[in-house]
């Protein structure tokens, strides 16, 4: 919030009204997107579709604003705003299927945070969500116990990674990222080849191999 605000600051005093435009419409569609994630936490009934908008409307978004304002700092034409900005929120989606995968499979002193986090708290991301989808009956009342009702114990983490290496739902959840990968780089097609270019491609490569 405080970085939207001094954004908005900056903005203003630069008399950039399509940046703030932008701005405005990034931190609306992020609101959206929050009050979204709000519904879907605990409910192991959320779908990829829904899925998908969360991350559409919050790091997306959030991807897809700073690469569209960059282009018109630079005064580019507006068929080079669109591509950044395709670019931008496909990049946004793969880092956060990343993100949401690792949460599950990284290991702790390389991520940097406390590996699991996520299923503690209930929030259903498309590795539980593959997992819970393709699994019988047995194991959807696990993942309705731990996820719904918050109700773990000692080893349900380790049981849940079991269950998506079981079903295949980490394996996936990259491959979807690198699908949305694979139309960032697309959208940079337009692109003359240059350091630019390569850097925001290296991006790209970054969000599906990283480690943390």
């Amino acid at each position: 919030d405080f970085l939207f605000s001094r954004a908005f600051e900056l903005m203003v005093a630069d008399g950039s009204l399509e940046v703030l435009a932008v701005l405005s419409k990034a931190s609306s569609v992020i609101a959206e997107g929050e009050v979204l994630q709000l519904t879907t936490t605990n409910d192991t009934e959320t779908g990829e579709t829904q899925y998908l908008e969360v991350i559409r409307s919050k790091t997306a978004q959030l991807f897809s604003a700073a690469c569209r304002i960059g282009a018109l700092v630079a005064d580019r034409p507006k068929v080079e705003e669109d591509a950044l900005e395709t670019f931008g929120m496909n990049l946004g989606i793969t880092f956060q299927l990343i993100d949401d995968m690792l949460d599950y499979s990284a290991k702790q002193a390389e991520l940097g945070k406390a590996v699991g986090d996520d299923f503690k708290e209930g929030k259903i991301t498309l590795p539980v969500i593959l997992a819970f989808r393709r699994g019988d009956d047995e194991e959807r009342v696990f993942w309705r116990r731990t996820l719904e009702d918050l109700d773990q114990k000692d080893g349900d983490l380790d049981h849940a990674i079991e269950l998506m290496t079981k079903h295949g739902a980490l394996e996936d959840t990259v491959e979807r990222a690198r699908h949305y990968g694979a139309i960032a780089r697309d959208a940079m097609g337009i692109f003359e080849n240059g350091p630019e270019k390569a850097a925001l491609i290296d991006a790209i490569d970054f969000c599906i191999h990283r480690a943390y």
